[in-house]
This record gives C-alpha cells, sequence and structure tokens, in this order.
C-alpha cells in the first residue's frame, strides 16, 4: 500500500530502472511484459488514486503525471497499459454509487487492473459508439459489440466497455476479462508501442449485473474533467518519451561519436553544431515538461473547485501540453539520428524504437483539433467542448 505522493514517486522511480535495461530487447522481440505489469501490480501503483475514505493515497493529478512521465522514460508501452486502468478509476469516482465504489476501490488496492474497450473500427467518427447494452429483463444487461484498439484488456482483471444503452445513453460495463462471452484477440501489430498488446475485444451477448455498470453520459452533463485527465496521462507518455531519447542521444555522443572532422574538435561533445543542436533539443524537452506541469496544476485546481471555467482552463491547460509534447517527442526522437550519426541507425542497437513509439502514440488523437480550440479559447472565450478526448 502506497499511502502518499512521495512514496508513489520513489515506486516510480524505483520501477523505472527496473523496466529501462529489457526495454529494447521487449520491443524488439514483442516480448509482452507479463511479468512486469504484475510487478507495477504489486508495487502499489495502481491505487494511488484510490480516495482516502477508501484507503487509497489519493495522490494530486500533478504527481499521477510524473508516475507516467518516469515510466515512459524506461518503457512507453509499459507506460501507456495503465493509462486506462487510472481513467476508469476516475469513472467510478465521478459516477459509481457507494456500492460500486466500495467494491471496485477495494478491487484496485488488492491490485487487480482495468483495461479498456473503447474504441471501434469502421464507424462514422471516434464518438459513434454501436457496442451496444440492452435490459435483459431480469434486472441486468447483456452487452454486444467489438472493441479495437484496447489497451490494456489483455492484462486486464476487468475490461471497463463503452456502450450505448437506452435511448442512446453513453454506459461504461465493467466486465471481468473471463467472463463467458468475452473474447480478447492479441492482434495488435503496429509498428510502435509493440508491447501494449492492444489488440480486439469481442463481446457476444456478455450478462452484465446492473450494479457493474456506471451511466457515463452523466459525466458530460455538467463542468467536467474526464478527458483533460486522460489526455494528461497521454501528454506525460510523449514527455516521457522526449526525455528518453534525448538521454539516448547524449549517451550515444558522449561514448560512440566521433567529431566531424570540420569542427576541428577533440570530441563529438565539443563540437560547436553539435553543442548547439542539444541545446535546442534540451530547451524542448524542457519546455513540454514545464507545460505538462502546468497543466497538472490547472486539473488539480479544477478538481478541487469545478466550475465551467475551471474545468475549461482545466482542457486548454492539458490540450496545450499534448499538443507541444507530441511534437516534441517525434521531432526528438527523429533527432536523435540525426546528432547521433549513421552508426545510430544499426537494426542491431534498436534505437528507432523512440520514433516508433512516439509516432505510434501520438495518433492516438489529432493535436491539430487541440490548437484549433487554444485558438478559439484564446480569440474569443469559448470554453472547449465537452467530450472524453479533450
Amino acid at each position: 500500500m502506497i499511502t502518499d505522493d512521495a512514496e508513489a514517486l520513489a515506486v516510480a522511480a524505483a520501477l523505472a530502472d527496473a523496466f529501462r535495461p529489457g526495454a529494447a530487447e521487449r520491443d524488439a522481440r514483442r516480448q509482452l511484459p507479463h511479468a512486469e505489469i504484475d510487478q507495477l501490480s504489486s508495487s502499489g501503483l495502481l491505487g494511488i488514486t484510490v480516495p482516502r475514505a477508501h484507503g487509497g493515497a489519493d495522490v494530486t493529478a500533478g504527481t499521477l503525471t510524473e508516475v507516467f512521465r518516469l515510466l515512459a522514460t524506461a518503457d512507453s508501452s509499459i507506460a501507456q497499459i495503465p493509462q486506462s486502468h487510472f481513467v476508469y478509476v476516475n469513472v467510478l469516482r465521478a459516477q459509481g454509487s457507494c456500492g460500486q465504489q466500495e467494491f471496485f476501490f477495494r478491487e484496485v488496492l488488492a491490485g487487480r487492473r482495468f483495461g479498456n474497450a473503447q474504441a471501434e473500427a469502421g464507424t462514422a467518427h471516434a464518438q459513434d459508439i454501436r457496442t451496444r447494452l440492452k435490459a435483459d429483463g431480469d434486472g441486468g444487461f447483456v452487452l454486444t459489440g467489438i472493441k479495437h484498439y484496447c489497451t490494456g484488456a489483455l492484462f486486464a482483471h476487468w475490461i471497463p466497455v463503452l456502450a450505448r444503452g437506452d435511448q442512446d445513453k453513453l454506459h461504461v460495463a465493467y466486465v471481468p476479462r473471463d467472463a463467458p462471452g468475452v473474447t480478447i484477440v492479441d492482434d495488435w501489430d503496429g509498428m510502435g508501442q509493440r508491447t501494449t498488446a492492444s489488440g480486439t475485444v469481442r463481446l457476444d451477448g456478455v450478462d452484465v449485473p446492473a450494479d457493474r455498470v456506471i451511466p457515463h453520459h452523466l459525466t458530460f452533463e455538467g463542468p467536467q474533467l474526464h478527458g483533460a485527465y486522460a489526455q494528461l496521462l497521454h501528454a506525460a507518455i510523449d514527455s516521457g518519451v522526449a526525455r528518453a531519447a534525448l538521454t539516448e542521444a547524449v549517451e550515444f555522443v558522449r561514448t560512440k561519436s566521433r567529431p566531424w572532422f570540420e569542427s576541428e574538435s577533440a570530441t563529438a561533445t565539443e563540437d560547436p553544431l553539435l553543442v548547439q543542436r542539444f541545446g535546442a533539443l534540451e530547451l524542448r524537452a524542457r519546455a513540454a515538461q514545464a507545460l505538462l506541469e502546468s497543466a497538472a496544476r490547472a486539473l488539480d485546481t479544477a478538481i478541487a473547485h469545478l466550475t465551467d471555467d475551471t474545468a475549461a482552463e482545466a482542457s486548454i491547460a492539458v490540450a496545450a501540453a499534448k499538443a507541444y509534447s507530441a511534437e516534441t517527442a517525434v521531432d526528438t526522437a527523429s533527432a536523435l539520428f540525426e546528432v547521433a550519426g549513421t552508426r545510430a541507425a544499426l537494426e542491431s542497437l534498436n534505437l528507432h524504437r523512440y520514433w516508433r513509439d512516439a509516432r505510434t502514440h501520438t495518433l492516438h488523437d489529432p493535436v491539430r483539433w487541440k490548437v484549433q480550440h487554444l485558438g478559439r479559447y484564446l480569440l474569443t472565450g469559448n470554453r472547449p467542448p465537452r467530450h472524453g478526448l479533450l
């Protein structure tokens, strides 16, 4: 059991150090991190956002963000796997009944993991959810649908499923991963984030008791932080990837690179053009982290005093952090090869995993729309829309 923010950060740093050495090989072999995720569970980190009234540490958004950034500096796939876990703990905090909270928070503190079954393929757009939750006539429900990009589901004990119920209202059904009618298919073959196992979940007439269903549509009927909370964790992963790629580049240039002959420098680290380039890269990495920390503070402020204005400020701050960290991750991972030179491209080194991971993870949702919302908020004061991706 982790009891406070300082302990959570210390545990996350220790886990990052433990996960880092095997990250390249896990990626190269697509060796799924079952042992590492079990270690994450047993560490107590998965329970750090459970309210204190239920026995959790109830850490700040700033602490949780730093936990994700630290894990991503070691292995961004491992960092992404529990992202949905914390989002769906937050859904319970927002709309769960007292009984639901008591049951599921106890599960989380015991190390049980939430996955996700949200996204669908072949629909009109990301919010076009066609998975159905229908009343069974006996007080329960039946769940039917196919979900894609289900990060965390393969490692989960519970799979929160986003579905439409009566009157097309949005609900979340918490389903045991081994429930009859649930099939998890490990068919993720993305070029990056290879070991997230973000495959397919099939739901074929799955029985769901009423006390396992959350009325998620209520979240968006007033000021809400669901989207900002989820997006902040994605931004933390991107910021962590940027820092990891830059750290790798520094080590490579220090230990393996030769100076360009025209620089007349004794070592690569004295080459003035390399010094300038590294300075620029460090500036961006620091700016990404600063925006991340600022967004986390805005989210903590809104959590403490939720209004339309504080929710808007938090969403806009997170949008800025997400947009900048995404670009920084991709650009820094690419620059690694620019500063390290030809040898860095050797397949045996697998340094391209940083770019592959950054490019893949930042496709989660388009940052161009976050920039649009920033511009509108600045020019007109219009608050950003209430949905789960902002």
